[in-house]
């Protein structure tokens, strides 16, 4: 009955939502002997690969990992080979892209074949917790001399709590940051930005920004994390109550920070809705084509593997609104669980305290993988890739840190929202009246809950 509910309850995330922490690493522009201040040519698509048609399963002796960003695979991998060194288990680490990882994990929930290590996500964790698909990890933790989640942060641990129990252990933490192309920059006579910028300094430099060959910055509906709810947060307003209750996205001050960035489209300094729908933000700043993109640390393997991106970008804090009290970063991170069926629960869970030991930790930080939920371990992650200042992303850990938004069904609403933003990205429906349905539609799916 459980694998049933399961199957009910766990929608499929589309293609429009946004990863979070742990992110895909966006699609790689080659430059190879392209001069740094030129944008990289249009290469012609190469053949897609066949979608995976399985998540993975567990077999004795032998652990499956599964993750969905290439770009985090050489440094873990590396980990965990010398995890296996140790252990004498051999651990493979599959990745299934992001939209195929949760419809794949739910099919194997339901079919009962789950890898033996994979990670979680704010967006779901919920429901396989509640469902029994998870390895309830409490006694593990307690009797384990490397982990103490007093020593990671405390709104990733509580993430994947369930009924007094631990259900993961937290792998990562992300910060978001403005990245800015320094060439663009220069060509243009704009000052890169500091943290002495406000959200209107940003709107006003975009337009400066902005010629017939680039915008001064790029938004989609789905860039919630890595856009407009920061601005939210920082401007006053919120997306959802600390209850989870209620919807904020009627707010006046939520409605106000959307604004910002419909009014940068309107303006000319965004590209339009059917721009970023045929290529994504973070690929416009890929390609030269956009001076600015605001964006969460997990894409530093994308922009350090891009030649024209690390050659191009550099990364500063994100504005503030009214003070520098204000700045904001919305902040996430993934959890690092066992499946409740695994053939292998001693060796997944030694696995998954490796990895997330303060050793392991500081390992994934030293290899440019990602910044590392255990606390004081991320200073290594700043000197991982020398292209970039890394402090635009570490400062912001300093900031008012807001944990991502989410709720017992995150993807239900969050899907309803992207799709509504539309409206206002096209400017078919004034803001307001956008965000005022989103606000009734929300509540009424909370109620729900």
């Amino acid at each position: 009955m459980k694998k049933k509910v399961l199957a009910i309850l766990l929608s499929a995330l589309t293609a429009a939502s946004v990863i979070g922490c742990g992110g895909s690493a966006p699609a790689e522009t080659p430059a190879a002997e392209t001069p740094a201040a030129e944008a990289p040519a249009a290469e012609a698509p190469a053949a897609e690969e066949a979608a995976p048609e399985s998540i993975g399963s567990s077999v004795e002796g032998e652990l499956s990992v599964t993750i969905w960003d290439e770009g985090q695979r050489p440094g873990l991998q590396q980990i965990v080979d010398e995890w296996s060194a140790q252990s004498g288990v051999k651990a493979t680490i599959q990745v299934v892209d992001w939209n195929n990882y949760w419809t794949l994990l739910e099919a194997g929930a339901t079919g009962g074949e789950l890898p033996d290590v994979f990670w979680m996500h704010s967006n779901v964790a919920q429901k396989y917790m509640e469902n029994d698909q998870l390895l309830d990890l409490t006694d593990l933790i307690a009797a384990s001399d490397k982990i103490d989640l007093n020593n990671y942060y405390e709104g990733i641990v509580k993430l994947y709590q369930s009924n007094g129990k631990q259900y993961a252990v937290p792998k990562d933490i992300d910060t978001i940051a403005l990245w800015y192309n320094k060439t663009i920059f220069d060509e243009m006579g704009v000052a890169y930005p500091d943290d002495t910028w406000t959200w209107k300094d940003f709107a006003e430099n975009a337009k400066k920004l902005t010629n017939a060959d680039h915008w001064g910055y790029a938004i989609a509906p789905g860039n919630n994390q890595e856009g407009y709810y920061n601005t939210i947060y920082s401007y006053g307003g919120y997306v959802i109550s600390d209850d989870k209750k209620t919807s904020g996205m009627d707010d006046p001050k939520t409605i106000e920070a959307v604004k910002l960035f419909t009014d940068m489209i309107a303006e000319g300094s965004c590209p339009d809705l059917a721009t970023v729908s045929e290529t994504a933000p973070n690929e416009l700043l890929q390609a030269g084509k956009v001076a600015m993109s605001i964006n969460g640390s997990w894409m530093l393997a994308g922009y350090r593997d891009n030649e024209y991106t690390a050659a191009n970008c550099d990364v500063a804090v994100l504005p503030y609104t009214n003070d520098p009290s204000d700045r904001v970063s919305i902040y996430n991170g993934l959890g690092w669980a066992a499946a409740a069926n695994t053939k292998n629960p001693e060796a997944a869970w030694s696995l998954i305290e490796y990895l997330t030991s303060k050793e392991g930790q500081l390992k994934q930080a030293e290899l440019g993988v990602t910044m590392s939920a255990y606390m004081g371990t991320s200073d290594a992650w700043v000197n991982s890739v020398p292209a970039f200042d890394l402090n635009g992303h570490m400062k912001m850990l300093d900031a008012k840190l807001v944990f991502r938004p989410y709720s017992r069904d995150t993807t239900v609403w969050e899907d309803m929202m992207i799709e509504k933003l539309q409206d206002a990205w096209t400017g078919e429906k004034p803001v307001d009246e956008v965000c005022k349905d989103i606000a009734a539609e929300m509540n009424a799916d909370l109620a729900e809950e």
